[in-house]
């Protein structure tokens, strides 16, 4: 059980340092040695098996019975002229947009987005 449960947390390492725009975290086992009941969340809020939700900092985020996956909502603009643009993120609505500094009510060209 230990073997399984060292090889998911290296998973799960490598799993963050290839992408990261998400993580992955094992659910572990409970003090008492009891099965765990859902998957606890940075703010210490337990969620359920098989559900889905999004957080306050705008990560799209699973539990399942073996670990807890959460991944950007968003990615982030990259190869756009940084001298006649900017990027405004939008945390309620986890939304981004690359704007023109002289007009900010229009996009300036995007190249690709990252995460």
């Amino acid at each position: 059980m230990k073997f399984i449960l060292v090889t998911l947390f290296a998973i799960g390492i490598l799993v963050t340092q290839c992408n990261a725009a998400c993580y992955t975290q094992i659910n572990e086992l409970s003090l008492g040695g009891e099965e765990p009941k859902g998957c606890l969340d940075g703010n210490g809020v337990l969620h359920e098996f098989n559900t889905r939700w999004r957080t306050k900092d705008c990560l799209d985020c699973s539990c399942d019975t073996e670990m807890m996956h959460c991944c950007s909502a968003h990615g982030r603009p990259v190869n756009y002229d940084k001298k006649k643009c900017f990027v405004k993120y939008d945390k309620n609505a986890c939304t981004v947009e690359v704007l023109q500094k002289k007009d900010p009510t229009k996009e300036c060209e995007r190249y690709a987005m990252v995460g």
